[in-house]
């Protein structure tokens, strides 16, 4: 009768014995601590980051987010700059971050924008604009790029879902003139060069915005500018 094989092998050293320790063992591993309670210490923490952001770009003389730091942020938040870090890997997140903090602050939403919406959007934006410290200047920081394609982008949209027979350049025509009265530049150009208050401004870029508008629902689509065309003129039998 064979003997039973439940024999140790005699070459099973102590370390070979450690090593044969099932591989779902936590013994030697850190474990992640994650409870109701650390999440909600983690969104305070994050909040707290994207308000100290918001803060220190209401403060920030110009458009350029170049002082918009993680050092910065974590002094203004009262965390560390690894903290920062943790929610935030790179500045660029870190800035797009505080620019989504800025929207939800002013009441702006670009996702699923409609027509009858656009004016009272802008007039939100314009109204937040009296709370920063920056002078009028160009905008050049990536932060403010990204959201530029969000608003042209929500814009062409808004056009496109009233519009189903008009051509595609003819819909790119409304959103572009909409995306004019929309900006920034806009706005600084009255308050500068006509030295309208906020108020006045921001009545004038509504009247301006609510009558394109009404043009586009009307189904006035944007005709051939009249007379001479200054950039194909002299182009014929050259």
């Amino acid at each position: 009768m064979p003997a039973t094989s439940n024999r140790t092998r005699p070459d099973l050293g102590a370390g070979e014995i450690r090593r044969t320790r099932p591989q779902g063992s936590t013994k030697g591993r850190r474990r992640r601590y994650d409870s109701p309670i650390r999440r909600e210490q983690v969104a305070r923490t994050r909040q707290a980051i994207l308000s100290a952001g918001s803060a220190i770009a209401h403060e920030l003389p110009s458009w350029n987010w170049r002082e918009l730091t993680f050092r910065a942020v974590a002094e203004r938040a009262g965390v560390s700059e690894r903290t920062v870090y943790r929610h935030f890997p790179s500045e660029r997140e870190l800035h797009d971050a505080v620019m989504g903090q800025l929207e939800r602050e002013a009441g702006v939403c670009y996702e699923n924008i409609t027509i009858d919406q656009v004016s009272a959007v802008a007039t939100r934006v314009f109204a937040a604009r009296g709370a920063f410290a920056v002078a009028p200047s160009a905008v050049n920081d990536p932060a403010f790029a990204a959201e530029d394609q969000r608003r042209k982008d929500a814009l062409l949209g808004a056009v496109e879902a009233v519009t189903p027979e008009w051509t595609p350049e003819e819909r790119e025509l409304a959103a572009a003139i909409l995306d004019v009265l929309w900006s920034m530049p806009a706005y600084e150009r009255l308050v500068t060069a006509w030295r309208l208050d906020a108020r006045q401004a921001i009545r004038a870029i509504d009247w301006a915005i609510r009558s394109v508008v009404a043009g586009i629902e009307g189904d006035r689509r944007p005709e051939p500018a009249q007379g001479h065309d200054p950039i194909g003129e002299g182009t014929d039998g050259a």
